[in-house]
């Protein structure tokens, strides 16, 4: 089962992740949202839509903008809707 560990911590877990690009997409309801704080980071891809963002926090320490999400995915990527990913250093396994 897929999980996303960061700082010795699993923020996520689940059999059913989305993989796009490389990258696992955890059900939102799989993932510990007490890990994760709202960030005003933003970024556009041109077939995805727009991208928000969370920074990771674990036991004081902060991963800024370690998780990414897309709360109104482009059709071409409806599969990621309620779907989060991590990066920077969140170990994938």
């Amino acid at each position: 089962m897929p999980k996303a560990v960061w700082n010795g911590t699993v923020i996520a877990d689940s059999d059913e992740t989305v993989v796009v690009e490389g990258n696992h997409y955890f059900p939102r309801s799989a993932v510990n949202s007490g890990y994760l704080r709202d960030s005003d980071t933003q970024t556009t891809c041109p077939w995805k839509g727009v991208a928000s963002y969370y920074s990771i926090v674990v036991e004081g320490a902060e991963n800024r903008d370690a998780a990414w999400y897309y709360p109104d995915p482009k059709p071409a990527a409806a599969e990621i809707r309620d779907r989060i990913a991590f990066w920077k250093g969140v170990q994938i396994g």
